[in-house]
């Protein structure tokens, strides 16, 4: 939850309360000699005249200091602490909107160079796996990490990573899909990184390497006392061996109506990011001897389009019976082109900038599966629809840039690179529901530090004041004694 930052200063009302002046009995030796005028050299009424101008002008002094303290000290904060909170609230922690319309379709628009990319270095994350750090392995252009994508009607959120680690304080984000889904949750464990002073304090844990071959990863902000976790779930149902009697051909089957038997371990999370797509084709299936299964019986005829809508229902069902999407957030992202020259998937060309037209990538029977099962949910769903935006990116592929140089890759992206702005509209979706963190620990230092100094300020008043009252009450008696 977002912590809302709430001090209450209180004050003690008897130093509000003035004391009453005593009147001091004259006729009393001691307050002869108190207020005799023997003592005191300064006896003339032009004297006490300027002794009443001092005491009443004194108070005032004290409060034009105390203003020109304070507005120092908003000087100040304005320029070391409000610019966070300016960006956040201006732009940088919801959808801005360039027109009247406020209609925005935040994937609908183009790519734009943009000189603050890239956000970290992979080679400085421990959490970046090496296959995807293309820099680190022998890219020379630069020019696919500087890309930004620019909705037509409104701005993406400006990464604040304070702001995002605030609010993401307490809490459990998980990811379950193929590796795509490890790609982003890579990026946003490196984008989260960039914010963490002890990055000792940042581990996995279970003290895993980050491979594709571990089915659960998980990684603990310590600071923060949140976890982003990822489970390798590629068909989200489950992958079972091959039934009784099954034909020949069957060496496994992918059982529809049975979601994968991990998902217990994605129930209690606070955010839940899913993906599927990439192993929904016959040579991660049907060459393999994968069929498909529901109940008992193998379903050989099935086409893969079919099986894929069944399965998202088999998740839908189990979404809306045992999620509770008043606390969980559930987002859906679609699927990812590749950009491979030719079926075969033997030809990689990465170009160096992304491509003017989609060349009909921005339309996959997957993604329509998906938007086709969601809007027929009852409770809410996220699709971060990211198809038709990677479509244009095959400037950001692995390409030749891999750990293993010599198999070209067509389908993964560059770190940093694609999966960062992902990951920018999954988290200007999370502000949006979740709403920016009042303020971070440095902005309650400074709150803190001003209201103790505007406190002693109060003090300081209350006895001047005191002091002023004492002095025109000698001044006073002293003026009767002369009369006298």
């Amino acid at each position: 939850m977002v912590n809302n930052f709430s001090r209450s200063t209180s004050f003690n009302r008897r130093a509000l309360n003035a004391e009453s002046p005593r009147v001091l009995n004259v006729s009393s030796p001691k307050a002869l000699n108190v207020l005799s005028t023997k003592p005191f050299c300064f006896t003339s009424s032009r004297v006490y005249h300027r002794l009443g101008w001092v005491s009443r002008l004194f108070p005032v002094l004290i409060l034009i200091g105390a203003l020109i303290s304070f507005i120092i000290l908003l000087h100040g904060g304005y320029i070391y602490v409000l610019p966070s909170l300016s960006r956040a609230f201006y732009g940088h922690g919801v959808l801005k909107f360039n027109n009247s319309s406020n209609v925005c379709d935040i994937f609908d628009g183009s790519w734009v160079i943009d000189d603050d990319y890239p956000l970290y270095n992979a080679s400085d994350c421990p959490f970046a796996e090496q296959g995807f750090n293309c820099l680190g392995n022998g890219r020379k252009d630069r020019d696919y990490l500087k890309w930004r994508w620019k909705p037509k009607n409104c701005d993406i959120p400006r990464f604040n990573v304070h702001n995002v680690l605030e609010m993401l304080r307490d809490k459990r984000i998980v990811f379950v899909g193929d590796s795509m889904s490890r790609t982003q949750w890579e990026s946003l464990i490196c984008l989260l990184m960039t914010g963490v002073e002890d990055k000792k304090s940042v581990y996995e844990v279970n003290g895993n390497k980050i491979t594709k071959r571990i089915r659960f990863l998980g990684v603990r902000f310590t600071s923060f006392n949140f976890t982003i976790e990822f489970f390798r779930s590629v068909f989200l149902v489950q992958h079972g061996w091959m039934p009784r009697h099954a034909p020949k051909r069957v060496r496994s089957t992918l059982k529809l109506d049975k979601l994968d038997d991990v998902s217990n371990e994605w129930i209690n999370a606070d955010v839940l990011i899913f993906n599927t797509g990439q192993w929904w084709v016959p040579g991660k299936l049907f060459e393999t001897g994968c069929y498909f299964q529901v109940g008992n019986s193998v379903k050989l005829g099935m086409s893969i389009p079919a099986a894929f809508k069944m399965a998202l229902g088999t998740w839908a069902s189990w979404v809306e019976s045992t999620i509770d999407t008043n606390r969980t957030l559930v987002f859906f992202r679609t699927f990812e082109p590749s950009h491979w020259s030719e079926k075969s998937r033997r030809f990689c060309n990465v170009t160096q900038n992304p491509l003017l037209e989609t060349e009909g990538r921005d339309r996959s029977i997957f993604s329509e599966t998906i938007f086709e099962v969601i809007k027929n949910m009852t409770v809410p769903i996220t699709v971060l629809q990211v198809t038709s935006m990677s479509a244009f990116r095959r400037d950001a592929h692995v390409g030749g840039w891999s750990d293993n140089p010599t198999v070209p890759d067509c389908s993964h992206w560059c770190l940093p690179g694609l999966p960062d702005i992902w990951n920018e509209i999954f988290l200007s979706y999370l502000l949006a529901d979740y709403g920016l963190p009042a303020v971070n620990g440095k902005q309650c230092e400074f709150i803190l530090f001003l209201i103790s100094l505007l406190s002693a300020s109060f003090i300081c008043n209350l006895f001047s004041a005191k002091f002023d009252m004492i002095l025109v009450i000698k001044k006073d008696d002293l003026q009767r004694e002369d009369v006298e």
